[in-house]
């Protein structure tokens, strides 16, 4: 079953649940979805297109967070996080620190990089490998450490 039949889905069984936090996460997520194939003029997306709006989704539920504790908003900041852990469930496992550092290390060897020149490189190959299992600023603060 695509990522997309799954979402249509859990919608459905949270919809008849009464799940409301869970209903409005997965009603902006097909949304989105409906949104990005409008632009592309497409009848369904791939998986890797999916995923890729799930993880833009979730960054935004943590920027967001992350401002409204900031503010001393804890009533939006606790909205947030219970939106981040719905969205969470549709991504793949994250990478553990050490099993970044572990693909890191290997993309530099691999690439013989050297220098921070080599960044982007290096990033790439990373975010390549393990498409939406690594956060992309904590990669960068690695990759920047390891190459300085």
């Amino acid at each position: 079953m695509s990522l997309s039949n799954q979402i249509d889905k859990d919608y459905i069984e949270a919809y008849k649940a009464k799940a409301t936090v869970k209903v409005a996460v997965l009603r902006h997520l097909k949304t989105a979805i409906k949104n990005r194939m409008v632009e592309d003029k497409a009848d369904s997306l791939s998986d890797d297109a999916v995923m890729e709006l799930i993880a833009r989704q979730v960054k935004q539920r943590k920027d967001s967070f992350d401002q409204y504790t900031k503010a001393g908003r804890d009533d939006l900041a606790q909205v947030e996080a219970q939106e981040l852990v719905e969205l969470e469930v549709y991504l793949p496992k994250q990478l553990s620190d050490e099993e970044l550092e572990a693909a890191i290390d290997k993309a530099i060897a691999d690439l013989g990089a050297s220098s921070m020149a080599d960044m982007g490189k290096v990033m790439q190959a990373v975010l390549g490998a393990h498409k939406g299992q690594v956060d992309g600023g904590k990669a960068s603060g690695l990759v920047k450490s390891k190459l300085s």
